[in-house]
């Protein structure tokens, strides 16, 4: 099974601090409603279909599929207020859906969704599902017992919120490990969307597990429609860089993201000229 799942994070209009998380490194994934508006045109001017929403992904077929039809999916993490204010109105102008993974911990606080938009959400056919409880900087570094706690009380406050079940997460930070699906696995979690930009979709440890791509500031106007309708070895470089990055970071420390701000305002330099 093959999907292509699109990772977003806030999208702001103004400033970078209206919504969800606010620090250097948050924001670096905040896209301009402009920026936001150029990659969701760019998927749709070569893609007839509506994005998946989590419930389908057990039933996919890739022999069933279209030949470079692999089905694709919108994300979006943290729970950030703009998921209401301006990413579900324009998922929704091309009759879309998307997957909305709130951090429960920060509901009602300024920047994230409360729960009447939360609740609004989904009776409109957003996907609600958890981003843990509080965020850890390092979901994967933390004891396996307070990994199914954060996935638990998420879950617990989600259900309360929503009176139904909710069993789709997403990974904070895109700190995946083999143990963080099997505690999701106890919590209840049964689609857990990693950060690894790959196509398939596998079972790992009594969940399904699908990866991203991750949409950043500064990218092209056009990677998200490159992304869904590029051959395989175009997704094939990303997993390269993503992986030689996971390599990186921990060297470079806090310095991460400054290098990583210069590399993108250099990659930028070089398109325009």
């Amino acid at each position: 099974m093959r999907a292509i799942s699109l990772l977003f994070h806030d999208v702001c209009c103004d400033h970078a601090d209206e919504s969800g998380f606010t620090s250097e490194a948050a924001n670096r994934y905040k896209l301009t409603c402009v920026d936001f508006d150029a990659q969701l045109a760019g998927v749709s001017d070569v893609r007839s279909d509506a994005p998946l929403l989590a419930s389908a992904i057990n039933r996919l077929d890739d022999e069933a599929a279209p030949a470079g039809r692999v089905p694709f999916l919108v994300t979006v993490d943290d729970g950030g207020v703009s998921y209401a204010t301006a990413i579900a109105e324009r998922l929704e102008r091309r009759g879309w859906r998307g997957h909305c993974f709130v951090s429960t911990d920060f509901i009602g606080r300024r920047g994230f969704l409360d729960r009447a938009q939360i609740r609004e959400l989904a009776t409109r056919g957003h996907v609600i599902g958890s981003h843990s409880a509080s965020h850890p900087p390092r979901f994967h570094a933390l004891p396996f017992d307070r990994m199914v706690a954060e996935w638990s009380r998420s879950r617990l406050i989600l259900e309360e919120i929503l009176g139904c079940r909710v069993d789709v997460a997403s990974v904070p930070g895109g700190f995946y490990s083999p143990v963080v699906a099997r505690a999701a696995h106890d919590a209840g979690i049964r689609v857990l969307f990693t950060s690894e930009p790959v196509t398939r979709i596998e079972s790992q440890e009594g969940c399904v597990i699908a990866g991203r791509f991750t949409l950043r500031r500064g990218d092209p106007r056009d990677r998200a429609q490159r992304l869904v309708s590029a051959p395989g070895w175009t997704r094939s470089v990303e997993w390269a860089t993503w992986n030689a990055k996971g390599l990186v970071k921990p060297l470079l420390g806090r310095s991460y993201v400054r290098v990583a701000d210069w590399l993108m305002a250099a990659r930028a330099t070089s398109r325009a000229s």
